[in-house]
């Protein structure tokens, strides 16, 4: 380590933001006051001292002096290079800076400590190798600048600490960077210092010119490239002169390809100018790219491609009634449609006024009827090309209209790109689930489809990204819907509204057997031979292990079923073939979940006190049975007024106060206590309060709830019932009487009390249906109140449930 010797008496002089190491010799300005004061300060102590003027050489940084600063001696006064006075100094050695004192002159002056930094001989290997290592670093950044006369200097230097000084003179470092290596006494630890700053700034120069050669090497390849471009281009208006040619180049292809094409007129014209703009665009250019991403849709697509529909009228409904039991209508509709198109063609109409004969059909049911497999039925039918666009949560306009081509990665809508996949202009495209699509701020997609879907406009149709007219007028549309009333009204006006109600038990046993049985002994990798299910078991599976409209669910009950077989044959306790019965449902798959209310035990149903009615209702899964339950409160309590319970919506509300209001005004006329009424709380609740309920259709069944509660008589447990009730009495019309007289029959009801205006909608209900049903058409609640209260018995007396 170094040590600290020779006390010395100096005149500052202060360097504003620089710096001066040991070694350096540096002309300053004595125009400077400052510098001209400690000058003639050390001139005149030298008159009495033997040896050159001495001043003390300080860093100011920002008005604060250093702790250390350098010995200098005045080696000569003169002229500057620019005519000014100046003086010469070399700085000798570090002095440690201590307190002021007096002396000659103006100038500040202090007492001061010379720092020894002697390194002893001979050098330690570390030092001898960091020394090596500097003097290196050194040689290779002189010679990047050029400098070799200073290389040859610097390898002459072989003292640690006029090394590490050395590097003052380096333009790269900072004032602060010069500053620590001034106060780093310690000779090794200075040279470490110099040596790393030396590293980290030629890291940053090799850093730098690497960037600068890549930029360098990239902009001389765009020009070589376009200088050959350019060369290439002139070789080949050459070649084409020579040989009198006219093709070359990608956009003479798209030309040709544009000629060649069988487009419609304007079509091609869109094209040609397409192409106009791709010849005048350069290679560069992003415009070329989409041109061509654009040329190559319109191209792709099948303007003049169309299927011959297949005119074989019986044949088409043989393929329906093969792919799908039931659905009569919508086949009745299709072999309509195919008959009039067949008409039309032999009598030259196939086109009138520039539309074609298609078809927008919108199928509306609840889950699993078949909606989007009568899609492919239906195309089958025809021998047209089937497409499916799956709808369900598209929420942006651009689906269905295309992308504008100004942006990145612009595509056509589904609809251009169904047109597309199937390569002809006549396809039946299926619009599945068109009641689940949303809108936020990127558009309504419901609103684009209005044109889509409408046969007086959709000749024309533009999309966003092609720009051309495209005739939609022979598409077979068919949309999927499982709730009418979440389509526009709009757009639901466009479309001709099929109903899928469900299926009967009857019918679900057929679908069953001849479609649903073979394709999951398939899936199972049982043959037809091996294992079979009986009608009973069917019947049973569809009526008491699965409530539904659809067969979903008892396509998966048969699936566990046939599993359940196939395990128990690989575990040795089943052997094969096997005929599954009635019996045997229970040991294989558990049992029922649905025993019909009718089955149960008479002191278990829930008809079994007074209060308790069956109502009808239509849910987005088909019809389904509702019970109402009704109680009064404790005449103490003192809780009058009515309390509806189970999620209810206005409609239903409003339905039970005019039940009440109907008892309140007519119950001396029925024989019931309406006083209990007036006084007393009444309490009316749906099961299933997780469920939102509303319409006007359960009137009927609340005010017969009340009437059962008030009389003490019990609604007959075979009875459901439908119909809104008015408060004369009257009981008017509802709707989706199909649906809930099929939900009536699964449910094990029957009789059915339906209102007298509905009686022309049984016509729609399946003639096996009606027939195990005794359906009343009533014009009165009188009427409903004589159906479906049971008989009071001589020893009955009213006990009306009090809620708690």
């Amino acid at each position: 380590m170094a040590s600290t010797s020779t006390p010395l008496t100096l005149p500052v002089l202060p360097l504003d933001d620089e710096v001066v190491l040991p070694g350096m010799v540096v002309p300053l300005d004595l125009s400077d006051s400052e510098v001209r004061a400690a000058v003639e300060a050390a001139q005149a102590a030298a008159r009495t001292t033997p040896g050159k003027p001495r001043v003390l050489l300080v860093p100011r940084i920002d008005g604060t002096y250093a702790g250390t600063g350098v010995l200098g001696t005045v080696e000569q006064v003169g002229r500057l290079a620019d005519g000014d006075p100046g003086a010469l100094i070399r700085g000798r050695g570090r002095v440690r800076i201590g307190a002021g004192t007096t002396g000659p002159g103006a100038a500040l002056w202090v007492e001061g400590t010379s720092v020894d930094e002697s390194v002893p001989e001979p050098l330690p290997g570390q030092v001898a190798e960091l020394v090596k290592e500097y003097k290196a670093l050194a040689t290779a950044w002189l010679r990047k600048r050029g400098a070799w006369q200073v290389v040859d200097r610097v390898q002459a230097i072989d003292d640690v600490s006029a090394l590490a000084d050395n590097s003052g003179y380096s333009p790269f470092l900072t004032t602060d960077q010069k500053v620590e290596l001034l106060e780093t006494a310690d000779p090794v630890a200075r040279l470490k210092l110099a040596t790393q700053q030396l590293r980290d700034h030629l890291a940053e120069q090799d850093v730098a010119e690497s960037i600068a050669k890549d930029v360098q090497e990239g902009v001389d390849k765009q020009q070589r490239e376009f200088l050959l471009r350019r060369q290439l281009e002139a070789v080949r208006k050459e070649l084409r002169e020579l040989n009198g040619e006219q093709e070359g180049e990608e956009s003479d292809d798209y030309r040709a390809r544009v000629e060649a094409a069988d487009l419609p007129e304007k079509v091609r014209e869109a094209a040609l100018k397409e192409v106009d703009k791709l010849e005048r665009s350069s290679e560069q250019s992003p415009e070329g790219s989409w041109i061509r991403t654009w040329l190559d849709t319109v191209l792709e697509m099948p303007w003049s491609e169309r299927t011959e529909d297949a005119y074989d009228i019986q044949g088409a409904q043989a393929v329906l009634d093969a792919e799908h039991s039931g659905l009569q209508d919508v086949k009745e509709r299709i072999t309509e449609y195919l008959a009039v198109r067949k008409r039309r063609t032999d009598r030259g109409l196939g086109v009138v006024g520039g539309r074609r004969g298609g078809a927008v059909l919108a199928l509306v049911g609840p889950p699993g009827v078949g909606k989007t497999s009568l899609g492919e039925s239906v195309a089958h039918a025809m021998g047209r090309k089937f497409v499916r666009v799956a709808l369900g949560g598209v929420r942006d306009e651009a689906e269905i209209r295309g992308h504008r081509r100004t942006y990145v990665g612009a595509l056509p809508g589904r609809i251009v790109r169904a047109i597309k996949e199937a390569g002809s202009m006549n396809p039946v495209v299926l619009l599945d689930e068109i009641d689940k699509v949303g809108s936020d701020f990127r558009g309504d997609p419901a609103a684009a489809l209005l044109e889509v879907l409408d046969p007086a406009q959709n000749h024309t149709f533009r999309d966003h990204y092609l720009e051309v007219e495209l005739d939609l007028s022979d598409v077979v549309f068919l949309a999927t819907a499982n709730v009418l009333e979440a389509i526009p009204e709009a757009l639901a006006d466009r479309m001709e509204i099929v109903r899928l109600d469900g299926y009967t038990e009857d019918e679900k046993v057929v679908i069953a057997r001849d479609h649903l049985l073979p394709r999951q002994l398939e899936r199972a990798g049982l043959d037809k031979d091996e294992v079979a299910i009986d009608e009973g078991a069917l019947r049973k599976l569809a009526g008491e292990y699965t409530r539904e409209a659809g067969v979903r669910t008892l396509e998966r009950s048969i699936a566990r079923l046939l599993r359940k077989v196939a395990a128990q044959h690989e575990l040795g306790e089943r052997k094969l073939p096997f005929t599954v019965r009635d019996e045997d449902l229970r040991s294989l798959i558990g049992r029922p979940h649905h025993v019909p209310e009718s089955a149960q035990d008479p002191a278990e149903r829930r008809t079994s006190v007074p209060g308790v009615a069956t109502g009808l209702a239509v849910t987005g899964a088909g019809g389904d049975v509702l019970y109402v339950e009704a109680s009064l409160a404790d005449p103490e309590t003192g809780a009058a007024g009515l309390t509806l319970t189970g999620q209810l919506g206005d409609v239903m509300k409003e339905s039970a106060q005019i039940a009440l209001s109907f008892l309140r005004s007519h119950g001396a006329e029925l024989e019931l206590p309406v006083g209990d009424l007036k006084d007393r709380g009444v309490h009316i609740h749906f099961p299933a309060g997780a469920v939102p309920k509303d319409g006007p259709s359960a009137g009927v069944t609340m005010t017969t709830a009340l009437a059962s509660l008030l009389s003490g008589r019990l609604v007959r447990t075979d009875v459901a019932m439908t119909g809104e009730v008015s408060l004369t009495g009257r009981v008017l019309p509802i709707g989706g009487v199909k649906q809930k007289l099929l939900a009536a029959h699964r449910a094990g009801v029957t009789t059915v009390i339906i209102p007298k205006r509905n009686e022309p909608d049984l016509d729609d209900v399946p003639a096996e249906v009606l027939d195990k049903l005794d359906v009343h058409a009533v014009t009165d609640v009188r009427q409903v109140l004589e159906l479906a209260l049971a008989p009071a018995t001589a020893d009955a007396t009213p006990e009306v449930p009090v809620a708690a």
